[in-house]
């Protein structure tokens, strides 16, 4: 059994396009109490990212130790500060402007566990550079987003409207909607190859 400790649409949208077949299942942690542990030791954002997936995959592996679980999340550093998502559109406006004209920082990471134990992990960084934005564009592209952008760090949807807001992107597509899909197959053709395509032929 395969279970995605998460109700993120985007992710749930990659695996099912990905062609596995799995539940998925919120996993319950202080995000914000990780976080300032991995801060309070020197961490930056790809250790948050990392902490938080293991965390989650963690957590659900706990209540289910026969599945495999999938542990994902995202961090934003700017500044070499962390931005979480935004409480509100006039929060999402704020940290666009932020943004605008400079170059940040994503780190993907998602984990594998197991019987409680993390097995596998991974964690990517993707560069993205905005373009300098006014305020009438601003509102526009969050007029299009709707409360969409809310779901997201950085208060935008590179698989949305929010793309025109951008310069330049170096690095994985599938990290910067939040999974690393690509490693993540990989390590499921290690750990669980009954569950990919042509398991039944091998």
């Amino acid at each position: 059994m395969l279970i995605l400790a998460s109700q993120s649409a985007t992710r749930k949208a990659l695996l099912i396009q990905a062609g596995l077949r799995f539940a998925a299942h919120p996993a319950a942690i202080d995000e914000r109490r990780t976080e300032a542990t991995i801060l309070n030791e020197g961490g930056g954002g790809r250790a948050v990212a990392m902490a938080l997936s293991s965390a989650k995959a963690l957590n659900i592996s706990l209540l289910h130790p026969g599945a495999l679980v999938i542990g994902a999340d995202q961090t934003l550093t700017f500044g070499g500060q962390l931005l979480h998502k935004p409480a509100n559109r006039q929060r999402a406006a704020a940290q666009l402007r932020q943004l605008s004209g400079q170059t940040h920082q994503l780190h993907a990471a998602v984990a594998l566990a197991r019987g409680g134990e993390v097995v596998w992990s991974f964690v990517d960084t993707v560069e993205l550079t905005m373009r300098g934005i006014s305020d009438a564009e601003i509102k526009a592209v969050l007029d299009a987003e709707g409360d969409a952008v809310l779901a997201s760090v950085g208060s935008y949807r590179l698989e949305g409207p929010s793309i025109q807001l951008f310069e330049r992107v170096q690095g994985d597509y599938f990290s910067i909607l939040g999974l690393p899909l690509l490693p993540l197959l990989g390590a499921l053709r290690r750990f669980a190859p009954h569950l990919l395509l042509g398991a039944s032929q091998s």
